[in-house]
């Protein structure tokens, strides 16, 4: 099966501006890019999509080209934006671009294979075109009634408050230029990017033809969507990051492990290599056993295997599993830190639990029951435990025999409701 013929079968093509590209595909070895913005300094899940889809285009045969948009970046994409972007100085850029590089080459080969991905940045050449050569040589190729049409744009307009700048307007010619720049010098003859990239791909198909007189391609991808229809992307919270600094390996895990039942068969189809057999067991095994959420645990451990590596996979799904068994007393420190890091904490006097203290009173101050009664109430309809071990007795005491590590227990109520309680020198 080819590239082509292989990404449809995953749900991984949107649109193709011409469909004689599968053939090109399946004949020929093509160079391909897609852009990546720079106005953060990590790319996120929503990036993915298209990382994997460089590599699967290199793992047949084809070139693929990372375009990080140091100058594209410098004006900001209006697609998907329903205001004007903050423009970021030319510093935070660079650092931003640099980041974004190390992200990419830990799926993409840059090395010495023979079809070597190339990292370009945009700012190369948009950077040393003078306004009146890219308004003779770019501008003049596009109407404002074209522009004006275009989804991205489109929408703008229709905010009377927002609207849009003439330098968001103006992105469409700059990407469009990017793709004549890299057909002109890198062979570049097809462009990827999700679907609401469409409009700025098929500005730099039309601008090769009209200047070049030759065909390029254009392919879109869906867009990666939540279960509540939003895509993943930017904001100033849920945004899940491929650096481990902004969401832990940990965070990242669960995030996968919790994803609904509707969503999990095409996560698994945009980020994992498992075979068409594999996908279509899991598929089955979500709609007979979903209460096993086996196809979750095989995405979480998958995605975070490719994006964290394969050690670190392991360590956050065994203190994922731990978290929830009596086994967590068993973790060592590193695998400890993990599986509590992001649980809520609370911290009591080393000297205080070496003499017991009340789980009653634990429970309170774990911030898992408002009063006495209540606590008691939690104990008595089995609802208390320590590390994952059930409490039945009221009068019990919590002591440092069940310091995980000599460092931390884990006091919970119910299911889903638990905290940390750290063993701290300093006696208040």
């Amino acid at each position: 099966m080819g590239i082509f013929d292989q990404m449809k079968r995953r749900g991984l093509i949107s649109q193709v501006t011409d469909e004689a590209l599968k053939s090109v595909l399946d004949s020929s070895k093509v160079s391909a890019y897609i852009g990546f913005d720079p106005t953060a300094d990590s790319l996120h899940v929503g990036h993915l999509v298209q990382i994997f889809n460089l590599r699967r285009l290199q793992e047949y045969g084809h070139r693929p080209i990372a375009v990080a948009g140091g100058g594209t970046g410098m004006i900001g994409d209006p697609s998907g934006k329903n205001e004007e972007r903050i423009l970021l100085d030319q510093q935070q850029l660079d650092d931003n671009l640099e980041k974004i590089r190390m992200q990419l080459q830990k799926f993409i080969d840059f090395g010495e294979v023979s079809n070597k991905a190339l990292l370009l940045n945009n700012a190369d050449w948009l950077s040393s075109i003078s306004l009146v050569d890219f308004l003779r040589e770019v501008g003049k190729h596009f109407s404002v009634n074209q522009m004006v049409a275009k989804d991205s744009v489109r929408s703008r307009l229709l905010e009377r408050e927002q609207g849009i700048s003439y330098t968001e307007f103006s992105y469409m010619l700059l990407q469009a230029y990017d793709f004549l720049h890299l057909f002109d010098n890198y062979d570049c003859v097809l462009q990827m990017g999700a679907s609401d990239q469409w409009g700025n791909i098929t500005a730099g198909i039309e601008l090769i033809r009209k200047k070049r007189r030759k065909a390029a391609y254009g392919l879109t991808t869906p867009l990666v969507l939540k279960a509540d229809g939003t895509k993943f992307g930017k904001s100033d919270s849920g945004t899940v990051w491929l650096d481990a600094e902004k969401t832990s390996p940990y965070q990242f895990y669960q995030y996968f492990l919790r994803v609904e039942d509707e969503m999990v068969g095409g996560y698994l189809r945009s980020f994992t290599w498992l075979t068409d057999d594999e996908l279509e067991d899991l598929d089955l095994l979500t709609k007979e056993k979903a209460k096993e959420r086996r196809a979750q645990k095989v995405l979480a451990f998958e995605i975070t295997r490719l994006v964290h590596g394969p050690e670190m996979a392991e360590n956050v799904k065994r203190a994922s599993e731990a978290l929830f068994s009596e086994d967590i007393t068993t973790l060592s420190g590193e695998l400890l830190d993990i599986a509590i890091a992001d649980a809520p904490s609370y911290q009591i006097p080393s000297l205080v639990i070496s003499e017991g203290v009340p789980i009653v009173d634990l429970l309170i101050e774990a911030g898992l029951a408002k009063s006495k009664s209540e606590a008691r109430k939690v104990v008595d309809q089995g609802g208390a435990y320590i590390n994952n071990i059930r409490v039945t007795d009221q009068a019990a005491l919590v002591s440092s025999s069940s310091l995980i590590d000599g460092r931390a227990l884990l006091v919970r109520r119910g299911k889903k409701d638990y905290a940390v309680v750290r063993a701290s020198s300093q006696v208040e």
